[in-house]
């Protein structure tokens, strides 16, 4: 797999985020195979990349509530 130039992404947040900054989490749409998710509040901070599959199948289990705390 080829690096991503991070410079490049368009960031957005979380819907779910607060606007208070806290528990924030950015993703990026500008890639088909991989989605980049990151720290918003350290954005120059580490960036995880999830196959998209895998990313897709991750929010549909969120979604549907298959991690409660």
């Amino acid at each position: 797999m080829r690096p991503i130039d991070l410079s490049i992404i368009t960031w957005r947040r979380s819907s779910y985020s607060n606007q208070d900054g806290g528990e924030c989490v950015e993703v990026s749409d500008d890639f088909a195979a991989v989605v980049p998710v990151r720290d918003s509040k350290a954005p120059h901070g580490p960036v995880l990349a999830f196959p998209a599959s895998g990313w897709t199948s991750f929010l549909g289990a969120v979604k549907s509530g298959q991690f409660t705390a």
